[in-house]
C-alpha cells in the first residue's frame, strides 16, 4: 500500500510540475510522471527507512515517508530539469 503512494504522488508532482511550472518543458509529459515515480519510490522505499525509527507496525500507513516521496520526487524532478537545460537530454 505505502509504495503505491510513494509512486502515485512523485507521479502526480511530476505531472503538476510539468503542467503548472512548466518543468521538463521541453520533454513529454509522460517522461516528467515516470521521474517523478521513481523519485518518489527511491524517497520511500530507501530514504525513509534511514531517518525514520520504525514502529512495531512496518506495514502501517506512515506520512513521513510519503514525505520523503514527495520531497525526493521533487529533487529529481529538478535535477532533471537542470541536465536537460544544460544538456539538452
Amino acid at each position: 500500500m505505502n509504495v503505491s503512494l510513494w509512486i502515485l504522488a512523485g507521479g502526480l508532482l511530476g505531472g503538476l510540475g510539468f503542467s503548472f511550472l512548466d518543468n521538463n518543458g521541453g520533454r513529454r509529459m509522460i517522461v516528467a510522471i515516470v521521474i517523478g515515480a521513481a523519485g518518489g519510490f527511491f524517497g520511500g522505499n530507501v530514504l525513509a527507512p534511514v531517518f525514520e525509527i520504525i514502529g512495531a507496525d512496518v506495514a502501517a500507513f506512515r506520512p513521513f515517508a510519503l514525505m520523503f516521496a514527495c520531497v525526493s520526487a521533487v529533487v529529481a524532478l529538478s535535477v532533471s530539469d537542470l541536465v536537460y537545460e544544460r544538456y539538452g537530454f
